[in-house]
């Protein structure tokens, strides 16, 4: 199946929308093959500022219907005590408020920007998904995450290099209860590595330390730039680490 195939048979969709490269892409297809859509970003704890404004201005650009909604992640004891089936509760959480929006604005299908790439077997959170009957049109085409990218640059969207983005609450170890102190600490930690350039990194908690994870190209910039992320962060977390096995995911 392709894409226009697929909005033909689905003319009229919701879509839960992250502002990342596969939604943002999917919201473009709906639009192009003249899909009605409405997008669906969720608020919560595990989003930092920069992906809700990025969902923004991408639903501006492309003309589309957005709805933010804020959801309480932090309420759901499963999510809390952060057990390895966390995502699980955290998705159901999420799309049942979706599904209920999307239900009192007339929509009945509800879309996610799931794709090929994505591995079942290491995502707990597509059980949700399944359980909830939420159709992932880019898995079902079988589009990957390099053609999605491919394409979402000849279409000329910004988000078509943007790096993948994992929830703060990734950044805390298995089995680690997650506050709220903890999720802004990271925020912040992440949002201060950004303003110093660079790019598709992680600031993992690990025992009140700061674990630094930057692809190989970006370990010089880091290093030139020691003494300050040394000072800075300390005034947070208890120690600076870097993760040596660098980011590669």
């Amino acid at each position: 199946m392709t894409l226009e195939a697929f909005f033909k048979e689905h003319p009229r969709v919701a879509l839960a929308f992250s502002g990342g490269v596969d939604s943002a892409y999917l919201l473009y297809a709906a639009k192009r093959w003249g899909a009605e859509v409405r997008a669906y970003y969720v608020q919560s704890a595990f989003q930092p500022q920069f992906e809700r404004a990025d969902a923004e201005r991408l639903a501006a650009e492309l003309g589309a219907s957005m709805q933010v909604l804020t959801v309480d992640v932090l309420s759901v004891p499963e999510v809390v005590a952060n057990l390895p089936d966390r995502c699980y509760h955290c998705k159901r959480t999420l799309f049942e408020v979706i599904i209920h929006a999307a239900a009192e604005d007339g929509y009945s299908v509800l879309l996610d920007g799931t794709n090929a790439s994505d591995d079942a077997s290491d995502r707990p959170g597509m059980r949700a998904l399944q359980e909830l009957a939420v159709h992932s049109p880019l898995r079902e085409c079988g589009l990957t995450k390099e053609e999605i990218r491919s394409r979402s640059r000849e279409a000329g969207l910004f988000t078509w290099d943007k790096p993948a983005y994992a929830c703060l609450a990734t950044r805390i170890p298995a089995g680690e209860a997650i506050t709220p102190e903890k999720l802004q600490k990271t925020e912040a930690a992440e949002d201060y590595l950004f303003t110093l350039g660079l790019t598709d990194f992680r600031v993992r908690l690990l025992k009140g330390c700061a674990r630094i994870q930057v692809p190989a190209e970006q370990i010089p910039r880091l290093l030139e730039n020691r003494r300050e992320i040394v000072e800075t962060l300390k005034k947070t977390y208890s120690g600076v680490l870097l993760d040596l096995e660098v980011r590669s995911e």
